[in-house]
């Protein structure tokens, strides 16, 4: 298990997992209607938009993709940062594979020169965040209008 630079030939299978993730693990927390509309907003084209906006990494094993995750500069800021696109494939989840690409992402050039990482979590991986040693921002444990919850870190 590694994890690389994402580089545009991981854009049809990387959209592909995201796909299936939102559809068998995020379904739990989301209406059908919200999740589809995800399923066609996280196209090849959005995911190599995403990452020349961002450092976007992925898990692979043996070729084969199985995470991924995005870290960049919060509202154009140095001092703080913010994950993007954390994704792990549904077989993966619960192996330590999400821990391994956060681990990444937070030695990532963006996240050492910053003081805060924030991450806007989806109502599924809270817990998942929570236990990585994020917290809610400014204590506000109620998900925004797109049903995410804010939620930060300091370093």
């Amino acid at each position: 298990m590694h994890i690389r630079h994402f580089s545009d030939a991981d854009a049809a299978e990387l959209s592909a997992l995201i796909r299936q993730t939102l559809r068998l693990t995020n379904s739990r927390d989301y209406p059908q209607a919200m999740i589809e509309d995800l399923v066609k907003t996280h196209t090849e084209d959005y995911i190599r938009q995403k990452a020349a906006q961002t450092h976007f990494y992925v898990a692979e094993d043996q070729s084969r993709i199985l995470g991924c995750g995005a870290i960049g500069p919060w509202d154009g800021r140095e001092d703080e940062c913010c994950l993007y696109s954390i994704f792990v494939h549904p077989d993966w989840q619960g192996r330590g594979l999400g821990r391994f690409i956060i681990e990444r992402l937070e030695q990532d050039p963006y996240c050492l020169r910053a003081a805060r990482i924030e991450v806007p979590a989806s109502l599924t991986a809270v817990p998942f965040y929570l236990k990585l040693g994020y917290q809610y921002k400014a204590g506000m444990k109620e998900p925004d209008e797109r049903l995410l919850v804010s939620l930060e870190k300091y370093r």
